[in-house]
């Protein structure tokens, strides 16, 4: 499984989001830090859900890194755009 799929399974599995965006956006920092050929290393995610409703961002951000586990420590960039 792709780490892009694996973000998209394991957020759809914690958050029930009734949005959710998964970009790789490794190519657009092609020779830049962190960069590894094949992609998946920077990624973009907007992820829309009841879940994050009254939470702050720090915990909307807490949640999602967990959620994500061993996934975060893998890649060299991960953008998040959380929403209620």
């Amino acid at each position: 499984m792709s780490v892009t799929d694996e973000i998209r399974t394991r957020l759809q599995a914690a958050f029930d989001p009734r949005e959710l965006e998964v970009i790789d956006d490794s190519e657009s920092h092609r020779g830049h830090a962190g960069y590894q050929e094949g992609g998946e290393s920077h990624f973009n995610v907007r992820i829309r859900a009841s879940a994050f409703e009254g939470k702050s961002r720090v915990a909307r951000h807490r949640a999602v890194h967990k959620a994500l586990g061993d996934i975060v420590p893998r890649i060299h960039a991960l953008a998040l755009d959380i929403g209620d």
